[in-house]
């Protein structure tokens, strides 16, 4: 329990694992989750950008809503997201988010479409750890008659990410190596049956693998014994993806923000775009029409010391116009880095910034995103 609250934490299967590694334990959305092990987590931050990483996230949120027939399961999930389900291939997932009737976002999520035509009207979700609760919720009282939502709270979720994924997983699981980057399909891990997905939260080429609980630790030490991987905790997690210029839900994005504004566009469809249908449509689509007033951008800091989430951001002139996000040191590019929200007049590449820690002013330029290309294999 926290002192702070008393609240009872939940553990993932695999928590007796990070005991056994010497895992600093943190209280995480509802969960006991490991913030790093013995080497810190800049170590394991470098180990997964040159190597590959071992990540418990099974503390996230997986679903599967079920309905008679791909279309009718996808048009009712239309209604509650922006993404283009409909037009979803066997086997691929999609990137996109529940959206509030005012247009911001209740949480965002990947659906995926199973590859196996006798699942034909399965959608598969994971969602983030806080807000699963509240996800669940959503969607049954928007469910019509015929489409049911299973919770599948008896499954674990491993993430291996980062260069080396590849070659290591494909010891163990020869199907693996053939999925493009957003494809999934159920496999064997050396005679344990799993999901695999290649995506992940690094910016790194790797994979997601879902599996059965009591399965977890016996797939996650296998994978251990490899000397290409080392476990990883939730801080180098952090830290790669704010590199990556990946959303944090609750810090870089939430129910006051809209998709657009939050530099999500690209993963609405083009038809939805066209047609809406969803809610929350109205605000999303006049911003994609007329511009939303601010923009998540990414801002790279003069210096060596790093603003946090909360810091004001100045212009040049002194004028407040906007609020990290996200901030911290990256490991990756060796200097401190950030994101945050400002008004859109603002938004471009190389604007002076100042962002204000300790009443300080540090000084700072808008920078593209991500700070660290992508490797996913496309």
């Amino acid at each position: 329990m926290t002192a702070s609250t008393t609240e009872i934490l939940k553990r993932t299967p695999l928590y007796e694992l990070h005991l056994k590694l010497g895992a600093r334990l943190v209280p995480f959305a509802g969960y006991e989750m490991p913030v790093q092990y013995p080497t810190g987590i800049v170590a394991e931050h470098n180990w997964t950008r040159a190597n590959a990483g071992l990540f418990d996230v099974s503390h996230m949120g997986q679903a599967t809503l079920i309905g008679t027939d791909h279309p009718s399961v996808a048009k009712t999930l239309e209604k509650l997201v922006p993404g283009d389900i409909l037009g979803l291939d066997l086997g691929r997932i999609r990137y996109t988010q529940f959206t509030t009737p005012d247009g911001g976002i209740i949480d965002d999520l990947m659906v995926s479409r199973p590859l196996a035509g006798s699942d034909d009207g399965h959608l598969g979700l994971v969602v983030n750890a806080s807000r699963k609760d509240v996800d669940y919720d959503w969607m049954r009282q928007h469910l019509p008659d015929g489409i049911i939502l299973h919770r599948a709270d008896e499954l674990a979720l491993l993430a291996l990410q980062g260069p080396k994924a590849v070659e290591v997983l494909a010891r163990h699981c020869s199907e693996s190596s053939s999925l493009a980057f957003m494809s999934s399909a159920r496999a064997f891990f050396d005679g344990i049956d799993c999901h695999i997905a290649r995506s992940g939260y690094t910016g790194e080429d790797g994979f997601e693998i879902s599996v059965r609980a009591e399965d977890a630790t016996r797939l996650a030490e296998i994978l251990l014994a490899e000397p290409e991987v080392k476990a990883i905790g939730l801080g180098a997690r952090d830290s790669l993806r704010l590199e990556a210029g990946l959303c944090l839900y609750g810090h870089d994005i939430d129910e006051s923000t809209s998709p657009v504004e939050a530099g999500l566009s690209w993963s609405i469809g083009k038809r939805r775009k066209a047609e809406g249908g969803f809610i929350g449509a109205e605000r999303i689509l006049k911003e994609l029409r007329d511009g939303p007033p601010r923009k998540r951008v990414g801002i790279r800091l003069e210096g060596r010391a790093p603003a946090r989430e909360g810091a004001p951001i100045q212009s040049s002139d002194g004028k407040r116009i906007g609020t990290v996000t996200s901030g911290g040191f990256g490991p990756t590019v060796n200097a401190p880095i950030a994101m945050g929200y400002v008004e859109a007049g603002y938004a471009e590449t190389g604007t002076p910034l100042s962002l204000i820690v300790r009443d300080k002013p540090l000084q700072a330029a808008v920078a593209s995103l991500p700070f660290v290309a992508h490797t996913y294999k496309r």
